[in-house]
């Protein structure tokens, strides 16, 4: 779907609830598409999407090589604020194709090749940037074989360097592959594109109207042939040409090198196919290298259950026994024994002193609760496959809407943490605003920074100035407002109330023998463990361009990230009351909060070992940059769901014990 703003959601929000009614018999199509019904001979154009490589992750304008152009000139699609930011440019091709009609047509020739334009396609084609073409939504798969094993890619080389030599040739013929489903019509039809995300549903007058072909795969096999230039440039652009035979030999390849002509051509065969329209992603989400070890995740899940409910039975008969002791007591054994013992009876006057640096961590409460709820509602969306793969950028843009709106309740949580540790509500409207600007302020900082450096290699990934402007403009004139209102809320809720009083003389804390943060660095891992290998195939698909598509086993984790950060938390703090630390506030957050420093190691490691072709300064910047703003999220994330959890278990453990 390629809309952008609230304007898309009112265009795609009618037509998708006819889909849904129009469909209750027909059977199920996967959300974020609409099936387009082709007759024979009816015109199909292909679009191009922005020239990718894993070598150096900077995308750039497929029209920045010397490429045949549209006879009507380039025009970009719309794209939604997802796929600006992911820097998708998908543009109109001069590649078109009649329904059922195999033909094999020329281009165009281009004048000779300039220095500059020889030295930029030699760099792409070293860098082993690939051409993204789109054909009814549906990505070019193409095929190879490495070491004895068929790999399936989507997109097609720039060029080739053969292995032992210094030249280089570029890829100028394509033979397309096109399988079509042939539709029954059902009394219903469909038109328009699942590209553009629009749907026009009307009752067919007779079944045969509503019938034709559906594309259901879109195959490419990319070659070189070296074509006489002065032959071929007597021919119009989709003149008819004779079939062309892929060269083995490189001396019948067209080779990149100033003042050649380079002449482009395509062929183009349907073929008919018994894959339907709701299974035509599968061959995409079954990528070679993308398959998810469901076993080694069931696994991981099973050890980390079994482990943390161990840890959780032991902690709660430990504070039940010692709550039964406390309580089978009379007063004056229970003073008596306050004297004798030691413990977490000892911090009762202490446990609620107000934390240090008390605004900054309602600030990160505040935003770690907007965080989760975001993370929370994406991923549930996405496991019931409405932020399908055919959506590009709706994920991302979806992830922002929601982060938006959330504002409300971050304000809400902070303003109301504020209160109950003040006391009072004054201060609320900076509190409010540092948790509006917190999280977006340091996201900006190093998106502002990266930027630059886009800008500086002329990438498509770089932020546009306008887009700049356009999220400022979300973000203050709907994130901060909401945020203020949510903080408004939060001064108007009754304040939590201790259970116990404070003393005014704070107690001194005992020396331990080792550092308490050497506790709280190493509780970060068993959040990990839950993490560690969903977290693979997340940069997987982030950093080489593969479907991350299995969202219900990523829910599942996240449930159990949620349990076992929740657990984590509490039995530290309860630890370090044990010893009479009373200063909990901070190590009950990064308790579970430091799962994000091994989240940002682990993605260190994946750079240097499995992204060995990430090359430049540039490219690495950009992944450390991307890597940071993601683990400064689930800090915030997994820190507030420790804080929370530790916060009303040492509310309700201290609200058990009688205090005269």
């Amino acid at each position: 779907m390629s809309r952008s703003g609230m304007h898309s959601i009112c265009k795609w929000r009618l037509p998708l609830l006819l889909a849904l009614l129009a469909h209750v018999c027909s059977g199920f199509y996967l959300p974020g598409s609409y099936m387009h019904t082709y007759s024979t001979h009816d015109k199909i154009f292909a679009k191009v999407n922005s020239l990718t490589s894993i070598e150096t992750e900077l995308p750039f304008s497929y029209y920045s090589l010397p490429y045949c152009q549209p006879p009507e000139g380039v025009k970009k699609s719309a794209e939604n604020l997802g796929e600006l930011l992911m820097g998708d440019q998908i543009d109109n091709s001069p590649y078109r194709f009649q329904m059922n009609i195999n033909e094999t047509v020329y281009l165009c020739t281009t004048v000779a090749l300039k220095d500059h334009q020889v030295k930029l396609l030699k760099q792409r084609t070293r860098d082993l940037y690939q051409v993204n073409m789109i054909l009814d939504n549906l990505p070019a798969l193409r095929y190879a074989k490495q070491n004895n094993v068929n790999i399936q890619w989507t997109g097609f080389p720039v060029g080739y360097t053969p292995q032992g030599s210094n030249e280089d040739y570029i890829i100028n013929h394509l033979k397309f592959r096109v399988l079509v489903h042939e539709y029954e019509g059902s009394g219903v039809e469909i038109i328009g594109t699942g590209e553009e995300g629009l749907g026009v549903i009307s009752e067919a007058d007779d079944k045969k109207k509503a019938s034709g072909f559906e594309i259901v795969k879109f195959e490419v096999i990319p070659c070189s042939v070296k074509f006489d230039p002065d032959k071929m440039s007597k021919h119009k652009m989709y003149d008819r040409i004779d079939p062309v035979t892929c060269p083995a030999e490189y001396d019948k390849s067209q080779i990149i090198r100033e003042q050649e002509r380079v002449s482009f051509t395509y062929e183009v065969e349907f073929v008919k196919s018994d894959i339907r329209w709701p299974s035509r992603w599968d061959a995409y989400l079954q990528m070679e290298g993308a398959k998810v070890h469901w076993f080694s995740i069931l696994n991981s899940l099973m050890v980390i259950f079994f482990l943390a409910g161990i840890v959780f039975v032991i902690f709660l008969r430990t504070v039940r026994r010692d709550l039964t002791r406390y309580e089978e007591l009379d007063k004056e054994a229970q003073a008596q024994m306050n004297e004798e013992l030691s413990g977490w009876k000892l911090v009762v006057g202490d446990v609620f002193r107000e934390p240090e640096c008390a605004k900054l961590l309602c600030v990160m409460i505040g935003d770690g609760v907007q965080i989760t709820g975001m993370a929370v509602v994406t991923i549930v969306f996405a496991a019931f496959g409405f932020m399908s793969p055919a959506s590009r950028g709706m994920l991302l843009t979806g992830m922002i809407i929601l982060y938006l709106f959330l504002g409300i309740f971050a304000g809400y949580v902070g303003v109301r943490l504020w209160r109950t540790l003040k006391g009072t509500s004054e201060g609320w409207r900076s509190v409010s605003w540092s948790v509006a600007c917190f999280f977006p302020g340091i996201v900006f900082i190093i998106l502002t920074v990266l930027n630059f450096l886009l800008w500086g290699s002329n990438s498509t990934s770089a932020i546009p100035i306008s887009l700049y402007f356009i999220l400022f403009a979300l973000w203050f004139c709907i994130s901060v407002p909401l945020t203020l209102l949510g903080g408004f809320l939060g001064t108007r809720a009754e304040a939590i109330q201790y259970p116990v009083r404070t003393n005014q003389i704070p107690r001194e804390i005992p020396a331990r023998r080792y550092p308490s943060w050497l506790l709280v660095l190493g509780a970060g891992t068993l959040p990990f463990g839950t993490l560690f290998i969903e977290l693979f195939f997340i940069l997987s698909s982030i950093w080489l361009g593969r479907f991350y598509y299995v969202f219900g086993f990523l829910l599942i984790v996240l449930l159990l990230l949620i349990v076992v950060c929740a657990e984590v938390s509490v039995v530290l703090t309860y630890m370090h009351l044990c010893v009479e630390d009373w200063r909990w506030w901070w190590k009950a957050f990064y308790a579970s909060g430091t799962v994000a420093l091994y989240v940002f190691l682990y993605s260190i490691n994946y750079l240097i070992f499995d992204l060995q072709s990430l090359s430049g300064p540039v490219s690495a910047m950009l992944y450390l940059g991307y890597s940071l703003i993601m683990a400064t999220a689930i800090m915030l994330s997994t820190g507030t769901i420790g804080f929370l959890t530790s916060f009303y278990f040492v509310h309700y453990l201290f609200s058990s014990v009688k205090i005269d």
